[in-house]
């Protein structure tokens, strides 16, 4: 039988414990708000007017989103200053994102991102009540079904983990915001490009503002640009870079296709464009002999495996895999003339 002093010291050592394996606990992260109105993109009782502190911006590649018409903006806390060491910018805690998607005039659901703490990012969707006034927290999973978009297609809200799957090949990134994708030596010939109002932030508007930090002293007078032989060129790796280069690049563990299509990587357009010419892909066009597939070909630009994976929507073919139901057929008309074009020498 214990001793009252022998009992007293296991007490004393079991909560001594118990503070230890209290202390082991991680604190909760935040999560995402279950409303939009709650995310801190409106003016506080000014409801559908956008907060002031939250910036506009468009990238001069856009990502094809089934003809989505879509609004970004990005909130950077005061103060707070974006490293541009590298070519991947490490964007501040306290970062938020957001991105409004539209079909047939009606908002359909708006994703967000945000830098919770150094090591957490929330990743959210929310999709839209029908009178548009606000927006509920979507399921994890995602919501099929979010919109119409032609006989049996439908708009999905993306999962959390489809999110994570494009935005953290290595570390997460805010596709569409870098050096590349805010240049102001803007394409003009970009496929599907939006249009560039005086109040969206810009690479310019960021290094006037002192956001970057440790960047090239000529990022404004010198701004990022892919320079190739042709404008065609040039507009079709912009295109490739948003819509394959978050997956196809050296950071990703799927195989490359000749060259990485990174926005940072595709500035010598021409070596790219070299590099992809004539390459067997592991992926077969149906019908063809094995090894047989090249992923442009030169001969025959609609046999390449490129455009034929993009107008593919079979879910073994398609490119890119998530995101969309409908083939790009602007893009991908665009894409072949390029190739019949580029590799005779017609090129513009």
């Amino acid at each position: 039988m214990l001793t009252r002093l022998g009992a007293g010291a296991i007490v004393l050592l079991a909560l001594t414990i118990s503070l230890r394996a209290a202390t082991l606990v991680p604190p909760a992260q935040p999560g995402a708000p279950p409303r939009l109105s709650d995310t801190g993109l409106y003016a506080a009782g000014q409801s559908g007017v956008i907060d002031a502190r939250n910036r506009p911006f468009s990238p001069q590649y856009p990502l094809w989103s089934d003809g989505a018409i879509k609004r970004r903006w990005v909130y950077l806390p005061p103060g707070a200053t974006i490293d541009a060491t590298g070519s991947e910018w490490d964007l501040p805690v306290g970062v938020r994102f957001w991105k409004e998607f539209s079909f047939s005039g009606r908002k359909i659901e708006t994703r967000f991102l945000w830098r919770a703490s150094a090591d957490h990012w929330v990743f959210a969707s929310y999709a839209w009540n029908g009178d548009g006034t606000d927006a509920q927290l979507a399921s994890t999973d995602g919501v099929p079904g979010a919109a119409d978009l032609a006989p049996n297609k439908q708009h999905t809200i993306p999962s959390v983990s489809d999110c994570r799957a494009c935005h953290q090949s290595r570390g997460v990134e805010a596709l569409g915001f870098n050096a590349l994708q805010l240049s102001t030596d803007r394409d003009a010939g970009a496929i599907h490009a939006e249009s560039l109002t005086q109040d969206m932030i810009t690479l310019q508007t960021l290094v006037g503002e002192g956001r970057l930090r440790r960047a090239r002293p000529d990022l404004v007078t010198d701004p990022p640009r892919i320079r190739a032989s042709s404008a065609a060129t040039r507009s079709v790796l912009g295109y490739l870079s948003a819509n394959c280069g978050t997956c196809h690049n050296r950071d990703s563990d799927l195989a490359l296709l000749g060259a990485s299509l990174k926005h940072s990587d595709i500035l010598d357009g021409d070596a790219v464009v070299q590099a992809m010419r004539g390459r067997r892909t592991l992926w077969q066009r149906p019908g063809a002999p094995d090894g047989t597939t090249l992923l442009i070909d030169s001969s025959s630009p609609t046999s390449s495996a490129l455009l034929v994976r993009m107008h593919s929507r079979r879910p073994s073919s398609q490119m890119p895999p998530l995101g969309t139901v409908l083939a790009d057929d602007v893009a991908i008309d665009r894409i072949a003339r390029w190739i019949r074009d580029y590799f005779s020498g017609n090129s513009p």
